[in-house]
């Protein structure tokens, strides 16, 4: 334990950070690709045809363009798609060479879009539901002077500019362009014309505001119309679920896969997004996820129906196991089970067969589950003891580690550590509220990011908690403990002592406020308006009783005899080692970081385990260490009395 470097904030603050943001946000270098491929999948039929050459100038901006993709494609973090897509790219650019048709360049180069998308989980629909009419007022203010107030192409100063400015009427060039592909232009802008960059001029909701009103000017007012006849009829509500297919489909897209009457129902939809459910329930988003697997499955995709199934569980069913628990927590056992047996089937290879049985068996128990939801009304109590049960379970072990690290500094004397551990606790609550801000207004944090988050917290804290541990239980033999209180402990909590306090106290709070927000979000989600008030009773209860459990751990620990406090302070935090390091590998086996491979034997949550070889194995070679060292620390105290 000299390494000095894992007991600094700086490591694991960098770390943690680094987790979500390589996790959440949006990938500049991806954005950049996927802007690209936008480009040559609709421009490249324009200026190619027939294995003939119109424009010069224009095929080699393709040439560039699919080049460009390739060195983009080798930048981004490994993937297990990251090769396909790299040779998909490369045919891309000999396609093009090869001046092949315009039909096969926008086919292969959608394919790259989309597949790009699903590999990174890039985040491409906007986070707020978009205001038509704010998108109106800044098209007129910052677009009409180009692209005319039609939206032709011909405004005041069109005709000065080389290339011409886009003809957003044009309806077959913009039935090839989805909106995300207009945001991306007003993000990046285009280079090698007149059209500029918005991002620091415009927010990203009004980028998506104009980017949605933009999207209208190729449609018909009769399509509109008609469109809305149908969509209130019930017709493509099951297609247009979420902002994300709304945003991320062309209007030739939708025509072919799903009719024209969907292909209206887009018009209208992109004219009022409002009437997007973008609240869909987790439970749907499982089940489409689910779905999705599957036919990746039967695709031989095997790392993308992995990857579908692990969000099927973190995006959509874990939002509302909180919920189900009050209600009925076997049924929430019993799909935890059956998702993570469908998981495994995927990391096995089995059959399709077996597979789709597990799918069915699997889809039908959250249909079950969500009827069982919507069948019950929780009642205030209800509310208000799920509401509590949350902030309790969640907070509960860092009570005692953070109790734990203020007695070990009064007993023996230290008060001026007590601020490094007040001061760690302080922050991690910042941070917690900060990454809920983040999530919520700036960068989509997916289930995987959250769970890789609080899975390397859990481990980073399992090794400071080892080092505290170890230096607890090498002063449980001192000889003359008042002599070790006024002198030997000034020397003992050093400054790297210090900080590692300090990163305990960070850790053990970090790990968990950011996933007591997101279960609260979901629980108000349940439970509506009306509910709001005693879910925050239910909190003010909770946190209440926090502070008791808290307060009797403190008071009685600094009760204990000097050397039963020190002897019996350390095996908690050994404990408390072994839960998380049990902890810590779940979440990344849940996250996909850590492969799983279950095996039978209970599970006990109070205590880390989680029936997987991987869990179990960290778990008893963090026992073995504990043993080793407190036999080892046992040795040479009695040796020392020997040598004496």
């Amino acid at each position: 334990m000299q390494c000095r470097f894992f007991t600094y904030p700086i490591f694991w603050l960098g770390l943690l950070s680094y987790s979500i943001i390589s996790y959440g946000a949006l990938n500049q270098p991806a954005q950049n690709a996927l802007h690209m491929l936008d480009y040559i999948s609709v421009d490249y039929p324009t200026f190619v045809q027939n294995e003939q050459v119109l424009d010069d100038q224009e095929y080699q901006e393709q040439q560039e363009f699919s080049q460009t993709v390739v060195k983009t494609l080798k930048t981004l973090p490994d993937n297990p798609e990251k090769d396909i897509l790299l040779q998909q790219a490369q045919k891309l650019v000999i396609q093009i060479n090869n001046k092949e048709s315009g039909e096969a360049i926008t086919t292969i180069a959608n394919k790259i879009h989309d597949d790009l998308i699903q590999a990174y989980h890039l985040e491409i629909a906007p986070k707020n539901i978009p205001d038509i009419a704010i998108g109106k007022t800044l098209y007129q203010e910052h677009c009409t002077s180009c692209h005319g107030v039609s939206g032709n192409g011909k405004g005041p100063n069109a005709e000065n500019l080389d290339p011409q400015p886009t003809d957003f009427r044009d309806k077959i060039r913009q039935d090839q362009r989805s909106i995300y592909s207009l945001f991306n232009t007003l993000t990046l802008g285009v280079s090698g014309t007149a059209m500029p960059s918005f991002q620091e001029n415009l927010s990203e909701d009004q980028r998506w505001a104009i980017a949605f009103f933009v999207s209208t000017f190729s449609a018909t007012e009769k399509e509109r119309v008609n469109g809305k006849t149908l969509w209130q009829q019930g017709i493509s509500k099951e297609i247009f679920t979420n902002l994300q297919i709304l945003t991320s489909q062309t209007p030739k897209e939708i025509k072919t896969q799903y009719g024209e009457q969907a292909q209206s129902v887009l018009a209208y939809l992109r004219s009022d997004p409002s009437q997007i459910n973008r609240g869909q329930s987790p439970l749907e988003f499982s089940q489409q996820r689910l779905k999705q697997s599957l036919e990746a499955y039967q695709q031989n995709n095997y790392p993308k129906a992995q990857q579908l199934a692990i969000e099927a569980y973190l995006e959509g069913f874990e939002l509302i196991e909180n919920n189900l628990d009050a209600i009925n927590s076997q049924l929430r056992i019993q799909v935890e089970q059956e998702m993570m047996a469908y998981r495994q089937m995927i990391h096995k290879k089995v059959s399709l067969d077996t597979l789709e049985q597990q799918y069915e068996s699997l889809y039908h128990l959250l249909e079950k589950t969500q009827q069982r939801l919507q069948e019950t009304e929780f009642s205030t109590t209800a509310v208000v003891l799920s509401a509590l049960t949350i902030i309790v379970r969640e907070g509960l072990e860092a009570v005692l580690v953070i109790g734990a690290l203020l007695s070990v500094l009064i007993r023996t004397q230290r008060r001026d550590g007590l601020v490094y551990v007040h001061a760690g606790w302080i922050i991690a609550l910042i941070f917690g509220g900060l990454t809920w801000l983040a999530a919520t207004h700036f960068i989509k944090i997916s289930g995987a990011s959250r769970e890789v988050t609080e899975g390397i917290a859990a481990l980073i804290a399992m090794i400071i908690l080892l080092y505290v541990g170890f230096w607890l239980h090498s002063k449980t033999y001192a000889d003359g403990w008042q002599r070790f209180i006024s002198k030997q402990v000034q020397g003992a909590l050093n400054q790297r002592t210090l900080w590692a306090l300090a990163s305990l106290s960070f850790l053990a709070v970090y790990r968990e406020a950011f996933e007591t927000v997101l279960f609260y979000e979901a629980l108000l989600t349940q439970v509506g308006a009306t509910g709001k008030s005693a879910v925050l009773w239910g909190f003010i209860a909770g946190t209440g009783l926090l502070i008791i459990l808290s307060s009797i751990i403190f008071y009685s620990s600094i009760r204990l005899p000097l050397k039963l406090f020190f002897s019996s302070t350390s095996a908690i935090l050994a404990l408390l080692a072994v839960v998380l390091a049990g902890k810590g590998i779940s979440a990344l086996q849940e996250a996909g970081w850590v492969s799983l491979d279950s095996v039978s034997f209970p599970t006990i949550p109070l205590l880390g385990i989680y029936p997987s070889w991987q869990g179990l194995s960290l778990q008893g070679v963090i026992l073995a260490l504990i043993f080793l060292g407190f036999f080892y620390q046992n040795r040479m105290v009695q040796n020392d009395k020997a040598a004496q």
